[in-house]
């Protein structure tokens, strides 16, 4: 499996939102919509803040692959299910990335329903 470079890291899990895509069946992107990611350790993660019910993720997660962009960077992605074991982490990384924006904001992506909805972002 690929990993991600430091570069790509940063590049991608840095900036506070990104453009996701996922892939229709024929290979073709669908429109990219802006999204919150966080970084654990060499790991990049997406939350539905509104549930596994959110249409963007039931695409990724049917499609299994998309696209990412931040800037003028692109990867080519592989969207994965998330471990159980890294709920409490990723709440301590979206808290530390996006307390600034106050709990209402950032609640949405810290709650039980949207830990059922992460997706660790992988490149292909």
């Amino acid at each position: 499996m690929k990993a991600w470079t430091p570069e790509e890291l940063a590049a991608f899990g840095d900036p506070d939102e990104i453009r996701i895509a996922s892939l229709r069946p024929d290979g073709t992107a669908r429109k990219a919509i802006t999204i919150w990611i966080a970084r654990l350790g060499d790991d990049l993660y997406v939350r539905s803040a509104y549930g596994t019910d959110n249409g963007w993720y039931r695409r990724a997660r049917a499609s299994r692959a998309g696209t990412i962009h931040a800037g003028s960077r692109t990867a080519d992605v592989a969207f994965e299910d998330a471990d159980p074991a890294v709920v409490e982490p990723l709440h301590a990384a979206y808290h530390a990335k996006y307390d600034r924006y106050g709990a209402r904001i950032v609640n949405t992506v810290v709650s039980d329903e949207a830990a059922s909805a992460t997706l660790r972002v992988v490149p292909r």
